[in-house]
């Protein structure tokens, strides 16, 4: 996800951890931000990023069945390209990879800062009481250069596994939530412009048709 226009989670390799998740408790993802995201990039390497166009956005990416040196070493590559970009989350499909995980650096409204990835992501349905909408702008690094206001809860909750392969949980609340949805959105075939009236998504389109992105991109043939 784009920043708006105006690993490790504690513990997470330990039975602990995987059985809170489980539980229902959430991990915690707000302390060594700037270590955990530094040591994750410092072993990646940034690749350029997939633009609306390319097949592999608009499609369910695969479930992750095997957890090991390449799944650590494609959220290590995530984290690089996330920050070359300036995004505050990163979904695996836009740089090309057909597997469900995303990476995050985002903070939350309150300015807490909240670094992490998720494997195989799935958010919950909330309950009624939790379903306030906040239709602040989004924009997407896979559309890059637009931004559209877009009505999403303003609290999340998502479910899915660390890189080890142990259950976790997170949540969040206002431009964090957004961008929980965000990124499992990615993951499922969706990107924010999907989910905007005919005429805001030309608009968006629009918008990407001219300006010029700040970072690299693969460009559709």
């Amino acid at each position: 996800m784009a920043q708006q226009d105006t690993d490790q989670p504690v513990n997470d390799e330990s039975n602990e951890s995987a059985e809170s998740a489980a539980a229902g408790e959430f991990i915690v993802d707000t302390e060594d931000c700037e270590a955990r995201e530094l040591a994750h990039r410092e072993r990646g390497t940034s690749r350029p990023i997939t633009v609306v166009g390319n097949p592999v956005l608009h499609k369910e990416c695969k479930d992750v069945t095997e957890f090991g040196d390449e799944l650590a070493q494609l959220i290590d590559d995530m984290f690089a390209s996330q920050r070359t970009a300036e995004g505050v989350g990163l979904a695996a499909n836009q740089i090309g990879v057909d597997l469900k995980v995303f990476v995050y650096d985002c903070p939350d409204d309150e300015g807490v800062r909240h670094v992490g990835h998720v494997v195989n992501p799935v958010l919950d349905d909330l309950p009624a009481d939790r379903r306030i909408l906040d239709d602040s702008n989004e924009g997407c690094l896979s559309v890059p250069t637009a931004y559209a206001s877009l009505a999403r809860p303003d609290y999340a909750v998502v479910r899915g596994q660390d890189m080890h392969g142990n259950p976790i949980a997170v949540e969040g609340t206002g431009y964090f939530a957004r961008c929980l949805q965000h990124e499992t959105d990615h993951l499922y075939g969706y990107l924010y412009i999907d989910r905007l009236s005919k005429r805001d998504r030309k608009d968006a389109l629009r918008q990407m048709a001219e300006g010029t992105p700040r970072y690299p991109v693969v460009a559709n043939d």
